[in-house]
């Protein structure tokens, strides 16, 4: 097996067990994001074999808090897949993702195939049929979120499942750059934010997907969830825990969390 095949596999495995791994970086390196890519492309193959049906996907790091946090300059994506998904308020077992997380952002949907090599913001807009308030409950296969850039993006850019509100708006309108978010957990405000932590605006993110996923042959298709990044901090879940977010324009959702 290759150092790629062994990285994938560790993933595969802690998916698989409920077990966190190694930082797979002990085996492919920490610089090579190619080879963390490659990792993500494998385990995402095996899944689509294995029947997983592919209905979006997530952009990470949109924050530049966060890339000079880890040394980059552009964002990271990951895979979603149906059984990512989770109902409003709906109970979700604590074990369902491993050393969980929340973060409140900006959800579209999309209205047509985005396949266009160099997108535009209009090419964008054009494509988008809804905004969305979501919570995205990211994780970590990687023991104690031990992580570096490579460990992120091999771990399918560190995706666990996610929670999309049930009010889809219209981009008309819509202030998407100044929007607040505000993420509380009971009566105590956990998390706050606005539109333009995300890259400038949710829409630019998106942009620099779509130009991604033709790049690498996963163009946006028509009916695809865009997550397009964290408006606000990460916070940490416990059993029990019930978060709602609110976007100003889009509403509000819950991420419900089931007792031990």
């Amino acid at each position: 097996m290759s150092d790629v095949d062994r990285a994938a596999e560790c993933l595969y495995q802690a998916y698989a067990s409920a077990q966190p791994c190694a930082p797979v970086r002990e085996l492919i390196g920490s610089v090579d994001v190619d080879a963390a890519y490659a990792v993500q492309e494998r385990n995402t193959r095996r899944w689509l074999a294995q029947g997983r049906r592919l209905v979006g996907r997530k952009i990470g790091l949109t924050s530049a808090a966060v890339q000079r946090q880890l040394g980059v300059d552009q964002p990271d994506y990951g895979m979603l897949f149906a059984d990512m998904a989770a109902n409003d308020g709906e109970p979700i077992s604590p074990r369902a993702v491993l050393q969980a997380k929340v973060e409140a952002e900006v959800a579209f949907v999309l209205g047509s195939d985005l396949k266009v090599e160099q997108p535009t913001v209009a090419d964008v807009i054009r494509a988008l049929d809804c905004a969305l308030v979501a919570i995205e409950i990211v994780g970590s296969r990687i023991a104690d979120w031990n992580i570096r850039l490579v460990d992120t993006v091999a771990d399918n850019a560190s995706s666990g499942m996610f929670v999309l509100g049930n009010t889809p708006q219209r981009l008309h309108g819509l202030d998407l750059r100044d929007c607040v978010m505000r993420m509380r957990k009971g009566e105590t405000t956990v998390s706050t934010g606005v539109g333009h932590a995300c890259l400038g605006h949710p829409l630019n993110a998106t942009r620099w997907l779509a130009k991604k996923m033709v790049e690498v042959g996963r163009p946006l298709q028509a009916g695809d969830i865009v997550l397009s990044g964290a408006l606000g901090p990460m916070v940490t879940v416990a059993p029990g825990d019930v978060f709602e977010a609110h976007v100003e324009g889009l509403g509000s959702v819950r991420a419900a969390f089931a007792e031990a």
